[in-house]
């Protein structure tokens, strides 16, 4: 007789734990590559486009387009969210992902789960007005509102655990190296010699 996985808040914990150990056991199977590739669409407008995604060496097709824009006040047209927004999405959502999963695998039932998220920017570092105001945040603050049929020690180790096994809270909270290649030109038209 088969039986159902165990859904909780949408997770199928029985494959979150097969996934856990088959990477426990290999760590092969816990690499992944994600990339984007951004295309400017005039003025303050640009699409990025999300083809492809790489789990353990397989190729997850993908066919997905972020909108990116600026309000009109900073020479945008204010029809999408801009990068800073995004940035804090990305956040937040990696955020929501780890809270759902470790919520689920703990057996408890989410009943609301919301991150609010803010940040300052000084546009004079943006627009090099002056070279001792950073270009980006000084620093993000954000409040997790978390309820359901946990109790206030088992949210509080799952919030910790968050922040500790989060992604993009990783990558937001750490300087990560970046590495840049600049081509000039494009190939598109010309013919081969």
């Amino acid at each position: 007789m088969k039986t159902n996985p165990q859904v909780i808040n949408g997770i199928n914990t029985a494959g979150l734990l097969g996934a856990i150990d088959a990477i426990s056991k290999d760590p092969a199977q816990g690499q992944t590559t994600w990339q984007v590739s951004t295309e400017w669409k005039g003025g303050t407008r640009s699409d990025t486009k999300v083809s492809a995604s790489y789990l353990a060496g397989q190729r997850l097709a993908k066919d997905f387009t972020i909108c990116v824009d600026e309000p009109v006040e900073l020479c945008g047209t204010n029809q999408h969210a801009n990068p800073q927004e995004y940035l804090m999405a990305a956040l937040n959502s990696c955020m929501v992902v780890g809270y759902t999963a470790l919520c689920s695998l703990e057996g408890i039932t989410i009943e609301e789960l919301r991150i609010e998220t803010e940040g300052d920017i000084d546009l004079r570092g943006f627009l090099g007005l002056d070279p001792t105001v950073k270009p980006g945040y000084d620093g993000l603050k954000y409040t997790v509102h978390l309820k359901g049929d946990g109790t206030p020690e088992q949210f509080e180790r799952i919030h910790r655990k968050v922040m500790a096994t989060s992604p993009n809270y990783f990558n937001v909270s750490n300087s990560i190296p970046l590495t840049s290649r600049l081509v000039l030109g494009s190939m598109a038209g010309r013919q081969a010699a």
